[in-house]
């Protein structure tokens, strides 16, 4: 996380009136994104994966930033964030539809200039009789389903695509996907068992790129590179490798605003159903965040917030709108009314928070809620 986070003003009028703080370095997200194409060859294509409103970033400004940075694909999971993206992005980049075909909605793809995954049999069917109503061959995504067991298609639905090849005609087949299930385990056994499988179904395949690793197999080795990678939460910090030192750097920080400070000691309580009570003198510190804003209820009793280096547990139950914090060990000059802390920051990243709530980073980031005040640093003008 860059410098200028704990530089930047916050005297606007809508930073004033915000109770927590939601800042999104941009420049981070491309740097994120050039630490992923720089582990593939010059030949390998690398994309990026920008659904849920890129993961809680703002898929408008973080999107035209991947793009500043050289991303010429992208991939989200509904039409309406396909549309979305395409009134951003405007004509040029590639967009894919991760959930294929809506009954009806052939059209939107085409209007929209979207390009469609196509995730079993019938949608591949569904997708070849409109092309060839409309007379000519469009482009869309084969999805092999190599071990997941969620969309794709599974072994049967391939073999009959493989016994006749008509399937496929009338088509303009711009890749095939498939998906690893367990990638973040390096060692995990089924990363091969569907490297295998993928390049199995590849021989029967008419020429298309091949696109096979998210961001944790971008990190396993060339052989899952393939044509085209598709990072996605590792764009936004999350570590792809677990068991390694991350090398990831930060996106966000997430500044809450202190409400009140107050002394309290034993027999008294804090928040919800008691489920604290004040060992001897305590300083609680209220903060203006709660699960409404996605920070997670799990987090109550268990998470930390940091006051520059100073950590302070979160001590009660986190309720909607507020979170209590042991502040007894913080110097009362860094925590007064209208300050701010660190629930997401340099010293508590996601990976941390996730761990800490029993989680993802992936659920941490889009649950962040709409009620912050957003910042956008190093963005492009």
């Amino acid at each position: 996380m860059s410098d200028i986070l704990s530089s930047r003003p916050l005297n606007t009028p809508e930073a004033r009136r915000a109770g927590a703080v939601l800042t999104i370095d941009l420049d981070a997200l491309k740097t994120n994104w050039r630490t992923c194409a720089a582990q593939t060859a010059d030949l390998v294509e690398t994309a990026a994966v920008v659904k849920a409103a890129a993961y809680g970033m703002g898929v408008d400004r973080a999107a035209l930033a991947l793009q500043d940075a050289g991303c010429k694909t992208f991939f989200v999971a509904t039409i309406d964030e396909g549309i979305q993206l395409r009134a951003a992005l405007g004509a040029g980049p590639a967009i894919h539809i991760f959930n294929g075909l809506m009954d009806g909605a052939e059209r939107d793809f085409t209007h929209h200039d979207l390009v469609p995954v196509l995730n079993s049999l019938a949608e591949v069917d569904a997708w070849r009789a409109f092309c060839t109503g409309v007379g000519e061959p469009l482009a869309c995504d084969l999805h092999i389903d190599t071990g997941m067991s969620r969309l794709g298609l599974p072994s049967d639905e391939m073999q009959k695509v493989i016994d006749n090849p008509d399937h496929l005609t009338h088509l303009k087949l711009d890749a095939i996907l498939s998906h690893l299930t367990a990638s973040e385990v390096t060692d995990h056994p089924t990363n091969a068992e569907q490297l295998a499988a993928f390049h199995d179904v590849l021989l029967h395949m008419p020429p298309a790129k091949a696109s096979f690793a998210n961001s944790s197999a971008i990190f396993l080795g060339p052989e899952y590179h393939f044509d085209m990678t598709r990072p996605g939460v590792a764009l936004y910090g999350v570590n792809p490798s677990p068991d390694k030192p991350n090398p990831m750097v930060q996106v966000v920080r997430l500044q809450a605003k202190i409400l009140q400070v107050r002394t309290i000691d034993t027999p008294q309580t804090v928040g919800y159903g008691a489920t604290h009570t004040a060992q001897g003198l305590e300083r609680i510190a209220t903060v203006a965040m709660g699960y409404a804003d996605g920070y997670s209820r799990s987090l109550s009793n268990a998470g930390v917030a940091f006051i520059g280096d100073h950590k302070a547990p979160v001590v009660g139950r986190v309720s909607m709108d507020l979170i209590t914090l042991d502040v007894s060990t913080v110097p009362e000059d860094l925590c007064r009314v209208g300050m701010l802390v660190d629930m997401i920051g340099p010293n508590n990243p996601v990976d941390d928070v996730a761990k800490r709530a029993g989680t993802i980073g992936y659920e941490i980031l889009t649950s962040l809620g709409s009620r912050f005040h957003r910042v956008y640093v190093n963005e492009e003008t």
